[in-house]
């Protein structure tokens, strides 16, 4: 089966600071050198700590941002280069859920015009068409007919998401790409608008990138997760045997945070050392050596190649742990 998207050596870099003569004097390696596939119908997790180049993804994958080197395939079609009219023919296709729920919908539009947004250039759908649409996509995610004429201000952040939701939905996407989309919501609606996403993922066939810093969030939807640090892919695994066999140390120390839910069974935490180095000046070497519980000379020296260490599960390590 052909990949529905496809990046191979994606990598941006923002200039911070120039001489007087253009010269680029500070960089900010925000993501170098990922290569990722996601299958029609797959949820791919991206983790990972705050400002290791996650978002940066996202946005390249949406050509917010054009990338510095790297390829992009969407559905068969590289869209790297492509102009700003020529992909409006794709927009549609590629839609994202954003982190705030409330800041990313119009506080003077109600829930009705924001959902149906996206319908304003289709001209053969007729307004009763168009309002029986909506109503069918706001039962989808969950909201009542009643909230038809509201404006977000009177919705909770779950509903409020589930709104943002309903706005990409009823554009019929192939990708969703989500960036953080749960982690402004409290705990108990985390896991409602995880199942409603997972539920209409199965009913539409969506395919989703669902970015996170919390691995147990991504556990719960993703078929894959991969593993990002300081602008690189890590880890790419199966959920199931990155949980239960990773080989990166960073993985494992992620993973050594998450909660078990068992009563009584304690985990023992690993704590790194230092705090991430700075994408203006990365490590030589492999880039998690300067925190790494096990790093060696080698590590020090040359940056690890991202091999297969089994059918599906990719590691950039010189010395893979056990899981």
């Amino acid at each position: 089966m052909a990949a529905l998207l496809k990046v191979k050596n994606l990598t941006k870099h923002f200039v911070v600071e120039r001489n007087l003569f253009g010269r680029e004097l500070s960089v900010v390696q925000a993501v170098n050198d990922v290569n990722l596939e996601i299958q029609p119908g797959e949820t791919l997790g991206l983790v990972g700590e705050s400002g290791c180049g996650k978002s940066t993804v996202a946005r390249l994958i949406m050509r917010l941002i054009n990338p510095t080197e790297g390829q992009i395939w969407f559905q068969g079609q590289e869209i790297t280069e492509l102009s700003r009219s020529a992909m409006q023919s794709i927009r549609a296709a590629i839609q994202m859920i954003f982190q705030d729920p409330y800041s990313s919908l119009d506080p003077r539009m109600t829930v009705n015009q924001i959902i149906g947004e996206g319908l304003k250039l289709n001209d053969s759908i007729s307004a009763k068409e168009k309002k029986s649409l909506i109503q069918e996509i706001m039962a989808k995610v969950g909201l009542r007919p009643e909230h038809y004429d509201r404006h977000p201000h009177e919705f909770s952040g779950g509903q409020r998401q589930r709104i943002g939701i309903a706005r990409v939905l009823i554009l019929k996407p192939k990708l969703l790409v989500a960036d953080e989309p749960v982690s402004a919501l409290d705990v108990s609606i985390q896991a409602q608008v995880l199942n409603l996403m997972e539920n209409l993922g199965s009913e539409f066939g969506l395919t989703y990138l669902f970015i996170s810093h919390d691995l147990s969030v991504v556990e719960h939807i993703s078929d894959r997760i991969a593993v990002m640090y300081l602008g690189k892919i890590v880890e790419l695994a199966p959920t199931e045997s990155l949980f239960t066999a990773c080989k990166h140390p960073y993985t494992k120390a992620l993973l050594s945070a998450v909660p078990c839910p068992d009563v009584g069974v304690k985990k023992k935490r690993i704590i790194l050392n230092g705090s991430v180095p700075s994408p203006l000046n990365p490590p030589k070497g492999c880039r998690f050596h300067t925190r790494c519980p096990t790093a060696q000379p080698k590590c020090h020296q040359s940056e690890p190649d991202f091999d297969q260490v089994k059918p599906g599960h990719w590691v950039a390590c010189h010395f893979p742990v056990s899981g």
